[in-house]
């Protein structure tokens, strides 16, 4: 048994942190939902950037919709949409199984409107619609301008992915929301089952550390920034609130971590996926991350639901100068700008091929 059908086993969801038309063309994507345990997908602009930019695979559908008159954003989620349906339907029956538990493919707003309110929830009910499948999260990111929109998307039935959260406090704001949205429903006699995941992100915390601490500390604080939201997320779950919407036939907003990659060359390249194995829990990673997680992956104790010694290592990066709220709040100011930077290059990556297709053909 490999180590990814180990984490599944203790109950960690393992979804894959890409999407691409040849994973889907060649079969591969399937192959890792059978071989893999991979039971769900996560996607942002970079991926689609790097996915259109170094493949041809997407090049016959620019051309016609270039001929539809179709350009800029609205030609990106038609192809995005494609993709993502396509990885909608290999997952449906984990998610019909699951009864939507599990399952999932997520696709973000466009992050030029991480400041608006209104607009990300105009833009999140669109996409929702426009795909046209139950187990399709929407990805809203978890600012403070979000927040309200992740409250009323939830409200009005979208299933959200809360991304761009780095710490306890930012998961706990983004439970919060999920909370009103869901208890808005009880109270207006409507269903509460509305699926959601909370993002955490972690190997970007060591990154903006890098080089700060002592050897001992290097690539240990975003491990310990989630054993800190992991005792939160539990001490949640089992809160007399979040049980009375639980009576009432609500799903819980699962904990996911994102961003485990390792960074670090000099570190092992599972180092957060072992780190943060915890059942219910959700670990989307990679391709790279996934292929070595198989390969040569041990999975030891699981997460302790009290947080273990983060306390005790924490406060030895405070002696060591770092400021971890002030730092959370800069790494999620940095991540949105981050989001912006990485959609205007996608949108002139499509404008460029775009071009260069209607001229050829």
């Amino acid at each position: 048994m490999n180590a990814t059908t180990t984490l599944h086993e203790r109950g960690q969801s393992l979804w894959l942190d890409n999407i691409t038309r040849d994973l889907l063309e060649t079969g591969t994507l399937a192959r890792y939902i059978r071989e893999l345990s991979v039971t769900g997908l996560t996607s942002n602009p970079t991926i689609f950037d790097h996915a259109i930019k170094n493949s041809a695979a997407y090049d016959a559908a620019i051309r016609t919709k270039v001929k539809q008159g179709k350009s800029g954003e609205d030609l990106f989620f038609e192809l995005a949409l494609e993709d993502l349906t396509r990885a909608a339907d290999l997952f449906r029956p984990t998610w019909d199984r699951t009864r939507g538990v599990d399952g999932w493919v997520s696709l973000e707003v466009s992050p030029l409107l991480a400041h608006d309110t209104a607009s990300t929830l105009a833009a999140a009910r669109a996409l929702h619609a426009r795909a046209g499948r139950p187990n399709l999260l929407i990805k809203i990111p978890g600012t403070r301008e979000g927040l309200p929109a992740i409250e009323a998307a939830i409200f009005a039935g979208i299933p959200i992915n809360v991304t761009l959260l780095f710490s306890p406090d930012h998961y706990l704001a983004a439970a919060e929301a999920f909370m009103r949205g869901i208890e808005r429903r009880v109270a207006a006699g409507l269903s509460p089952e509305v699926g959601s995941v909370a993002s955490v992100f972690i190997s970007r915390w060591d990154a903006a550390i890098k080089g700060r601490v002592p050897p001992e500390l290097s690539n240990q604080l975003g491990i310990v920034i989630a054993k800190r939201t992991y005792k939160a997320y539990r001490a949640l779950l089992g809160s007399p609130r979040w049980q009375r919407v639980f009576n009432e036939g609500a799903r819980p907003q699962r904990l996911l971590w994102a961003s485990t990659g390792t960074k670090d060359p000099a570190a092992s390249d599972v180092l957060y996926v072992k780190a943060l194995a915890a059942p219910f829990t959700v670990n989307t990673m990679p391709e790279g991350t996934l292929k070595a997680l198989a390969d040569h992956g041990a999975i030891g104790e699981m997460l302790p639901a009290d947080g273990g010694d983060s306390e005790e290592v924490l406060a030895r990066f405070t002696g060591a100068g770092i400021d971890v709220d002030g730092l959370a709040g800069q790494l999620q100011e940095e991540g949105a700008k981050s989001f912006v930077n990485s959609w205007q290059e996608l949108m002139d990556v499509i404008g460029g091929k775009s071009a260069a297709l209607a001229k050829a053909s």
